[in-house]
């Protein structure tokens, strides 16, 4: 998919360079300035309008998004008045004659419901207004009409038609990223939602029996277990923000190992070392916690000695390097690649594909997880978590809009 949206952009930019040359050329001379020949002059022009518009589409078609962009997209085109329009009203209009707004949505019928651009001629009885044409062409996502651009021009002309569905097209290239976006939001928003539900069954009913069994012994004990546990659970089902903080994702952590530590005492000991620069780095929420569940489950499974686990966040330059490792009974590497892939329940590893997936998806590919395990031997994963991400924000640090 998105090979071809960068061709499509790459087709159309050309086309729309020509045009936005052809429309300047015969509007006025231009002074180049030494940009080189008028096509160059014309190219950098384009892509730079271009690139001005794309941001707000990239949020979708409303009326704010339409409103920021038309008159970049006016600009593409040299037209003197330029509409985007959803399938009832105009959302947006740029440059003179507004009074032919009422006129036009009357006329978007047909190329809605056809996904087929049209030119008609505009009927006004104001003599100075210079429109007397308007261009329709319909923006498209997945086969399906969003909306409309509407070019209106003093004339006709075979050029502004032209250029007005390649500027569609392009516009509709926008939006479709936009509809990606928004499934990519969606997608890690259900996964997030997954994972709770895979992580709080088990984990509730262990918790709460573990502290029933204080309550008649060891009263204070139990009271400040149930404590820990409203505190971990009150973080793990927060509604606000898909990304929170080292520290937050740690402070967590300490509150499940408290419960942890309670059911299997002595059986389990735990080190930590973080640097203490590290912690504001943000991160996707309920990152590491699962990573830790899965090493307090590894760690203690079919072993009657102790378990140890350790945790490391170091700071590595441009990045913060997290580390979870556990003596447990370690797993087979090629039972860890089929969980990773998907191939296999993740009984095995709880978590484990989720986070990968959801890190892969924030940072990149090269941000998947690195881990390091054999039948026997214990399991080492590693998490690289970048500073400064862009689109990376905690609840508290996010910027203003």
């Amino acid at each position: 998919m998105s090979g071809f949206i960068a061709g499509l952009c790459v087709a159309v930019l050309p086309l729309l360079a020509a045009g936005f040359w052809l429309g300047r050329r015969t509007a006025r001379p231009e002074n180049l300035g030494g940009l080189g020949t008028p096509v160059e002059h014309a190219t950098f022009q384009t892509l730079h309008t271009a690139s001005l518009a794309a941001p707000p589409l990239r949020a979708g078609l409303t009326e704010e998004t339409a409103r920021r962009s038309a008159r970049r997209l006016r600009t593409l085109l040299g037209t003197d008045a330029l509409c985007l329009t959803d399938h009832e009203t105009v959302l947006a209009w740029d440059g003179v004659g507004a009074h032919h707004r009422t006129e036009i949505t009357e006329r978007l019928g047909g190329p809605l419901e056809t996904g087929r651009g049209e030119a008609f001629r505009l009927t006004c009885d104001e003599p100075d207004c210079p429109l007397r044409w308007a261009v329709v062409a319909p923006l498209t996502v997945d086969e399906r009409v969003h909306g409309a651009l509407v070019a209106c021009a003093p004339r006709e002309s075979a050029v502004l038609v032209r250029a007005a569905g390649e500027v569609a097209r392009w516009v509709s290239v926008q939006l479709e990223l936009a509809e990606l976006d928004q499934s990519r939001t969606r997608l890690i928003e259900a996964e997030i939602k997954a994972l709770r539900a895979q992580i709080s069954p088990h984990f509730i009913f262990n918790s709460l029996a573990v502290i029933a069994s204080f309550v008649r012994t060891d009263p204070e004990r139990a009271r400040e277990l149930l404590l820990e546990f409203a505190d971990f659970t009150r973080y793990s089902f927060r509604r606000h923000g898909d990304f929170t903080t080292l520290a937050d994702e740690l402070h967590a952590i300490d509150h499940y190992l408290a419960l942890v530590r309670a059911r299997f005492g002595e059986r389990l000991s735990v080190t930590l070392q973080i640097a203490p620069e590290v912690l504001p780095v943000a991160l996707p929420f309920l990152c590491l916690q699962p990573l830790v569940e899965n090493a307090v489950k590894h760690g203690l499974e079919g072993k009657t000695d102790k378990s140890h686990i350790s945790i490391t966040a170091q700071d590595a330059g441009a990045e913060a390097l997290v580390v979870i490792e556990d003596n447990g009974i370690g797993m087979d590497p090629d039972r860890l690649r089929r969980i990773l892939s998907g191939e296999v329940s993740p009984s095995g590893g709880i978590g484990l594909s989720n986070v990968d997936e959801r890190l892969r998806q924030v940072y990149g590919d090269d941000h998947g997880l690195v881990i390091e395990t054999a039948v026997g031997a214990g399991m080492k994963i590693t998490a690289r978590l970048p500073k400064y991400q862009p689109g990376v924000h905690s609840a508290a640090r996010r910027p203003r809009q």
